[in-house]
């Protein structure tokens, strides 16, 4: 398994969160768990919460989302309630995904009826498929997440020197014209 170090010469891949604001504590801890990633330069993570005052905020978590490679989907039954997490970003979401434009997780974070949604075609996170708040080890949980996380952001991450596609980035340093 690849060492936590820094590494700066890669771009980190681009990770959404979208969650109901009734889970917003589990986004927090799921947030924490996955900072080492972050510090390592393997991700970098967004959510709504870093919308700046006075910002249009549904034109700010659309630029996000849809600029995200990896999307985490936080469902709750507050999660399928809710018209902008389930109709708008999940949507989104999903249909990126089979475009190969981003990577869907959804992590179950409390009990709900999941399994009748669009996105149960997707490996769901804890793997087993039970809710985070049924599990006696939150934390333990929450970093065996975090690695799968980290494996799939390193699995789709660009090999250095390629572009997401896998094509050959050429940096054009002079101009040869004159």
């Amino acid at each position: 398994m690849p060492s936590l170090t820094t590494d700066s010469a890669r771009k980190p891949m681009s990770v959404f969160i979208s969650y109901a604001h009734a889970d917003q504590q589990y986004a927090q801890l799921l947030r924490a768990h996955l900072e080492a990633l972050r510090r390592a330069n393997v991700i970098e993570i967004w959510s709504d919460r870093e919308i700046s005052a006075g910002t249009q905020w549904a034109e700010e978590i659309d630029s996000h989302l849809r600029s995200s490679q990896i999307i985490l989907l936080l469902i709750s039954a507050d999660f399928l309630a809710s018209g902008y997490c389930y109709g708008n970003e999940a949507k989104t979401a999903l249909g990126m995904h089979d475009a190969g434009e981003a990577t869907v997780i959804p992590i179950i974070v409390r009990p709900c009826m999941w399994q009748s949604t669009p996105f149960a075609k997707l490996q769901v996170l804890p793997r087993d498929g039970r809710a985070l708040t049924t599990h006696s080890n939150l934390d333990g949980t929450l970093v065996a997440l975090a690695q799968e996380v980290r494996r799939v952001a390193e699995s789709t991450r660009p090999a250095e020197g390629l572009d997401k596609d896998g094509l050959v980035e050429i940096q054009l340093g002079a101009d040869f014209s004159s």
